[in-house]
């Protein structure tokens, strides 16, 4: 059974990061409009728009270069015809989750550990997103109010790591979190959570005093993997948030995905593990793109992928260096791309 939240958590006063997302920009037009690209041909989509809605907070937006179309953080979330393109081997499943779902908003993959799909909400929608088409409203935990997810965890005396995606999971109230953790906290074999968040990055207020008191009372060693593809999208405020969540005792990873048009060279990927270092956050994974419809126009071909991770090695340190890998749905984890090149079909 899931105890009650406190009573003060139940109906929290709205809060500074509620207010910033609820001024999201939501339409293109307003976007372009706000970085001086409305005269231009950008090539921005309707349809892709309709299908995929824009989201993306003032504060990211402020990250972006002014009258630059081809701007890295713009690339991110502006829907674009190229996504209306069907491309053969781009699929509405890319990673193979309907498969490992287990109801509740449990996804199993991988031995020893569990994820916990808490909710379909996020804060930006990225357009290479591989759960832009995951049916949310059938699958997950929070709608279900927890218990199917904690029930098959209790179940399953071999998890031992219940890692909280989405969506993303700090797009819960605090007070919702909590009732999570206090579930899971009655179940002995669960040593260690994971978040794997972008808010943090997108809209740092996010990492407020209420979160931070969250952190700070979980019984398990926490591991806070956040999602950063490009140097620019750390700022000040971001520094700030980095810091705040180290000091809760939480390790910080940043995974990126390696995108056309973003950050396919050296320097770019060289200059995020730079500044992800310097705002506390050690480089973890580099992924190759999740082939979801409607994302082929990010592709980097394997090739080039594995030149410019050698580069990168040969410029920075190791512990500076992530890990390049696929997902290749089935597998026990993260292929190396080495190892996984020739068995998925080049896109045509």
């Amino acid at each position: 059974m899931i105890p009650a939240a406190p009573a003060p958590l139940q109906h929290p006063a709205p809060r500074r990061w509620q207010a910033a997302w609820r001024e999201a920009v939501r339409d293109p037009r307003e976007l372009l409009a706000m970085l001086g690209l409305e005269s231009l041909a950008v090539g921005w989509s309707e349809a892709a728009a309709r299908q995929f809605p824009l989201r993306v907070p003032r504060g990211f937006v402020a990250r972006m270069r002014h009258g630059d179309p081809a701007d890295p953080l713009l690339r991110q979330v502006l829907p674009v015809l190229e996504e209306d393109r069907l491309v053969p081997g781009f699929s509405l499943d890319a990673v193979g989750d309907g498969a490992a779902r287990r109801g509740g908003g449990l996804i199993h993959k991988y031995r020893g550990r569990a994820l916990l799909v808490a909710t379909g909400s996020c804060a930006v929608h990225c357009r290479y997103c591989f759960r832009r088409h995951y049916p949310y409203a059938d699958d997950s935990a929070a709608a279900a109010g927890w218990h199917e997810a904690v029930a098959l965890v209790a179940a399953d005396p071999s998890l031992h790591e219940v890692i909280l995606s989405g969506g993303d999971p700090l797009s819960l109230a605090d007070h919702k979190l909590t009732e999570l953790t206090e579930a899971l906290r009655g179940i002995p074999h669960v040593r260690r959570l994971r978040l794997h968040t972008r808010l943090p990055i997108v809209l740092p207020e996010r990492v407020d005093a209420g979160l931070l008191g969250w952190l700070h009372g979980l019984p398990w060693p926490v591991t806070i993997v956040v999602h950063a593809n490009h140097a620019n999208e750390f700022d000040p405020a971001v520094d700030a948030a980095m810091a705040a969540l180290r000091a809760t005792g939480a390790s910080l990873l940043n995974q990126a995905v390696l995108l056309r048009g973003v950050n396919d060279s050296v320097d770019a990927l060289a200059d995020l593990c730079e500044r992800g270092h310097a705002a506390g956050v050690l480089p973890y994974y580099l992924h190759q793109l999740d082939r979801v419809a409607g994302a082929a126009h990010f592709e980097v071909p394997d090739g080039e992928a594995l030149s410019l991770h050698a580069a990168l090695a040969a410029r920075l340190p190791g512990y500076l260096v992530p890990r390049l890998v696929r997902e290749i749905a089935g597998e026990p984890g993260k292929t190396p791309l080495q190892a996984a090149i020739g068995r998925i079909a080049p896109a045509e």
